[in-house]
Parts: structure tokens; C-alpha cells; sequence
């Protein structure tokens, strides 16, 4: 029998990222991605976009070195949140509850096989937009402003490891999520998993870290409502001297159409647009891709750029 589907898990909250250079950091995210500020708190400020509910989805955290500081999901319930703990605590991958920070309560932390640390909480606190920001629409989280690429809200974050397939076992079991895609070697290995834990695509992909390093990130995304608005966001960054590293072009895996640039950190941010693909099917078995189909490239043959590959933040000796 299908395993019953687990539902503790509402979607991906937000992400910490760590910069050495956080005016720089600052100025991109809000001035070029468009992202709005919506608080302070000793070396982080939070941003969120343009849609997004919560009180923020990116925290952006001055540091001494770059990456990801953790990644975070809300729950479906305080019971939600009750029940994943235990299961996190069977896998003995747990760190503790933390008090929460600006944008909502106390959180438990965990630890992925690759130990990317992660927290999981449900009381949130809500993003209010000040009179000058109200939409016309109620069902919006604030007015599309319009600056810079006005992206409209988090999709998904990407995350370097060593073992792809400890991390494949490892994340159905501590949030429920599903794995919807999948890149697998010729040798076996496993060289990319893409997972969520909604009917979204997925709103977390691992690749293989080809440095054998750990704890490493890939990539944030924000999302915009049409492919034109890549485009745009093309232009941009071309006038804003952001470096591009590779599109607009279509992925294969996942069909989402793509931009890569490095904020001045040299984090790695994407603008994408899903499309309307959403994964509704209950019993859903996951798209395994082979070597041979992925050497071919992007969905309409650009072939994937060498440091896709290998930049990741923090950077390390191997990393170009």
C-alpha cells in the first residue's frame, strides 16, 4: 500500500543568508531584487516580497563568511509541529527549540545528514503593510511597488551536500515531503532530488557538492508572475552591473524558466517563473533523469555552465 501522506508541513518560511559584504547585500536585495525591509534586529534586517503573508522570507545576516545561516518551514499546527518534532528526534537529528526571532515564535532546529541547519514552527507573525503599501486587493500582502525586479514571493532554495540520497531518505521522513524529481548517475549515484511538501513542484532541491564539502547553498528563488518578467529582471541586472551566471533559459528538470546572478556576497539568487505545473496527483511517482539525458543540457539544449556545478557559498579551495 501507499504510504499515508503527511501534511504537518505547510511550505518553505524563509531562509537566512550570511553575507561579509551586508550594505552591498542589502542594496541588492532591496533596490535591484526588489525585496521590502520589514525590521531590524542585531546584525540581521528581514525582507520579504512584494505577496509574500509572513513578516519576512529572507533573514540577511552580516558575518564573516557567507551562506546559508538556516532554513525554515512553518507547520500546519502546533500538533503539526509536535508530531515532526518527535519524528526529528527519532532520527536523532535534532538541536533544540529556540526562541524565535522578529517574525515569529519559538522554533525547533534540526540538522540535515549534510548538517545544513534547519527550524520548523507555526506562530508567525504576519506581514502588515503601512498605509502607503496597502493593495487595492484584499487577498494581496501588500501593493506591487515596482522596484527593481519586484519579485512576488519565495519559491524554493537549493542546497549543496555530499549525499544526495542520505538527504532523499532523510527529508520525507522529518517533514513528510515528497520527492517529485530526480537526477540518478550511471554509477547509481544520486546526483540532484527535488522535494516538497505541498502540491508545489517542490520548494527544496538538493545537488551534489562535486567539492566534498558540507553544509553548503546552491541557490534562493524568488518568483515572478510571468516569463517576461525574467526578462525584464535580464535587463536589470545587465544595467545594475549584476553578474549573470547563466539564462533566461527553461529547465529540463522541473520546466522552470530561469536566471542565475550572485549578489555581491556572491550568493547565489535565482528569478524564476514556474509556471501553473503543480503536482496534484496523491500517488505521484518521482521523474528519474539519466546522465546521458542530462548532458544534454536545458530544455532547449543550453548547455549547464561549469560553475552551476561548482560555485556554492561559503566558497572553498576548489570552488571557481
Amino acid at each position: 500500500m501507499t504510504p499515508e501522506p503527511i501534511h504537518d508541513i505547510a511550505h518553505l518560511a524563509h531562509v537566512e543568508l550570511l553575507t561579509d559584504k551586508p550594505a552591498e547585500s542589502l542594496d541588492f536585495f532591496v533596490n535591484i531584487l526588489g525585496l521590502t525591509e520589514s525590521g531590524r534586529e542585531g546584525d540581521s534586517i528581514y525582507l520579504r516580497a512584494w505577496d509574500d503573508y509572513e513578516f519576512h522570507t529572507l533573514k540577511l545576516t552580516a558575518a564573516s563568511r557567507t551562506g546559508v545561516g538556516h532554513i525554515a518551514y512553518r507547520a500546519t499546527s502546533e500538533q503539526a509541529l509536535a508530531r515532526r518534532v518527535a519524528a526529528i528526534e527519532k532520527l536523532g537529528a535534532g538541536i533544540g527549540w529556540v526562541g524565535g526571532d522578529l517574525g515569529h515564535g519559538r522554533a525547533y532546529r534540526f540538522h540535515d545528514p549534510d548538517r545544513h541547519v534547519f527550524e520548523i514552527y507555526f506562530d508567525t507573525r504576519k506581514y502588515t503593510p503601512p498605509p502607503g503599501e496597502r493593495p487595492a486587493l484584499k487577498n494581496q500582502a501588500q501593493r506591487n511597488h515596482g522596484r527593481g525586479c519586484a519579485v512576488r514571493r519565495l519559491d524554493h532554495v537549493n542546497l549543496l551536500a555530499r549525499d544526495v540520497a542520505a538527504i532523499r531518505e532523510f527529508l520525507p521522513a522529518a517533514l513528510g515531503s515528497r520527492v517529485t524529481e530526480q537526477i540518478v548517475l550511471d554509477s547509481g549515484a544520486v546526483a540532484g532530488c527535488w522535494l516538497t511538501v505541498n502540491n508545489k513542484t517542490y520548494d527544496i532541491a538538493y545537488t551534489r557538492d562535486f567539492t566534498n564539502s558540507e553544509g553548503r547553498f546552491h541557490h534562493v528563488t524568488y518568483a515572478v508572475d510571468q516569463r517576461e518578467h525574467v526578462l525584464e529582471a535580464a535587463d536589470i541586472f545587465l544595467e545594475n552591473g549584476v553578474f549573470i551566471e547563466t539564462g533566461p533559459h527553461k529547465h529540463a528538470v522541473q520546466q522552470t524558466f530561469f536566471l542565475y546572478v550572485y549578489e555581491p556576497a556572491g550568493n547565489r539568487v535565482e528569478v524564476a517563473n514556474a509556471g501553473a505545473r503543480l503536482i496534484l496527483d496523491p500517488d505521484w511517482q518521482p521523474v528519474t533523469w539519466t546522465e546521458t539525458e542530462r548532458k544534454k543540457g536545458q530544455a532547449w539544449g543550453l548547455k549547464t555552465i561549469e560553475s552551476f556545478h561548482t560555485h556554492g557559498t561559503p566558497p572553498v579551495a576548489s570552488d571557481h
